[in-house]
């Protein structure tokens, strides 16, 4: 259970400082038309940068082979992908370097691979898109790739998911991502429509369809700009589960490829393990492990005169208590707690359990703790204050003043806090928001 929550296994000083990595964006010159054998070099570029990481990252080069290499028209300022393909501005591919030309390869493979464009739910489009590229920035940078523009590599971000990111990212940031993420955005009104991008194929076809000129020069020329690929629509849903499905094969598979040739290790052997493996909800890791705790036993002790000779098995159930402690240090959205309670309530209504709720931040509530029988509904109360920084010892401390110890604690926090120096002799469960670790106890992650 303590490998279930993230993939990032050595802790990290988080940096406030925005690091910025790599060069000013090119943008692309719109009234330059490239030639035929212009976008063919460009192309070729591309695809000698796929090679090499097939040779030298067999895991990303298997998964950035996956997607055709297709040249964009104006609407692509940089690079975009629609989970089907990787579409790319030529002018602004043609302005980087061999390293940068990687960077924007992996960098689109790892949002389909990751299945981005399948998990964003009722999210925000744009803080969910830079939440996507927070999450992928910070581990290429630190596998040694280098961004093509000047993107904000936050090292805070580091070994982080895109849902545990998007929570943290501020509603206001004025940020865009350094790609477009064309998986569930309509085309720009001022864009051609189509229904979907060009491929490889049929690029060849429109070039053996075009007019033949006096000039040879204009005739490439032409033919050039026909090969640029219009917006594709967004995704239908569908497409979505089917591609959903096909990029986790592909995930396995590439994984399998580089582990045959010895080169699957870091931060991407870690990545792998976390996506692949069996996702449990939290919700269910909890009633899981809440069910241990059922005190409900048979006893065959004789049972009074009146009732016979014969033994007959009784059952007897005894009520659980349960100490359910909230982190109100501030990191805990409103919304969060109220599902946590929800479920702990549904949960205690299963066991016939008694719960002692408490709030504490780097000290108990003054109004801790509320006390709920197993026949008493568990209400969220009106206030738990809070806001300050975060020790966990308060709540020890109290349970250690109790005449009957508590059966199980379970506490809700990020887990940045000062812990006891010692482990107590009852079970504690941390459910924890955030990748932080815990020095002992069973730790369920709910991001």
């Amino acid at each position: 259970m303590d490998k279930y929550p993230t993939w990032q296994d050595e802790p990290f000083k988080p940096e406030q400082q925005v690091r910025v990595v790599g060069e000013d964006i090119v943008q692309p010159q719109q009234d330059k038309t490239l030639s035929t054998t212009e976008l063919e070099a460009i192309k070729n570029r591309l695809t000698k940068a796929r090679t090499q990481l097939m040779l030298d990252k067999p895991f990303l080069g298997n998964l950035v082979l996956r997607l055709p290499l297709i040249a964009a028209d104006s609407w692509c300022k940089t690079s975009a992908t629609d989970a089907k393909s990787f579409y790319y501005n030529p002018e602004f591919v043609d302005s980087l370097n061999n390293h940068q030309i990687k960077f924007i390869l992996i960098h689109e493979a790892l949002h389909c691979a990751l299945t981005h464009f399948a998990r964003r739910g009722n999210r925000t489009k744009h803080k969910w898109d830079l939440a996507c590229d927070f999450a992928i920035n910070p581990l290429l940078v630190k596998e040694g790739f280098h961004p093509p523009i000047d993107v904000p590599i936050f090292r805070q971000y580091e070994g982080m998911i895109a849902e545990e990111i998007y929570p943290m990212i501020d509603d206001n940031l004025d940020q865009e991502p350094m790609d477009q993420h064309l998986y569930d955005d309509n085309a720009n009104d001022d864009s051609k429509q189509s229904d979907g991008g060009l491929r490889e194929d049929d690029l060849q076809k429109e070039q053996e369809q075009e007019s033949t000129s006096d000039s040879k020069s204009n005739q490439d020329n032409k033919a050039g700009a026909s090969q640029l690929a219009q917006q594709p629509p967004k995704l239908q849903p569908d497409e979505v589960d089917k591609l959903a499905t096909q990029w986790q094969k592909n995930l396995a598979s590439s994984a399998q490829l580089a582990q045959q040739a010895g080169k699957l290790d870091g931060e991407f052997a870690k990545l792998i393990d976390f996506f692949l493996q069996p996702q449990v909800s939290w919700q269910s890791l909890l009633a899981q492990y809440m069910s241990t705790f059922a005190r409900d036993d048979f006893s065959y002790s004789r049972p009074s005169r009146r009732a016979g000779e014969v033994i007959m098995p009784s059952l007897r159930s005894h009520q659980l208590d349960i100490t359910v402690a909230i982190d109100t240090s501030g990191s805990i959205s409103q919304e969060e707690i109220n599902e946590f309670v929800s479920e702990v309530g549904a949960i205690k209504a299963n066991l016939r359990a008694g719960i002692s709720l408490l709030a504490c931040d780097d000290t108990l509530s003054e109004y801790s703790p509320w006390r709920y029988e197993a026949w008493e509904e568990l209400q969220f109360p009106a206030s738990l204050g809070g806001g300050k920084g975060t020790n966990f010892n308060p709540v020890f401390d109290h349970i250690n003043t109790q005449d009957t110890p508590s059966d199980v604690l379970i506490y809700f926090t990020d887990a940045k806090g000062k812990f006891p120096e010692f482990e107590p002799d009852y079970p504690v469960l941390w459910l924890i928001k955030g990748k932080e670790r815990v020095p002992w106890g069973s730790r369920i992650q709910l991001n």
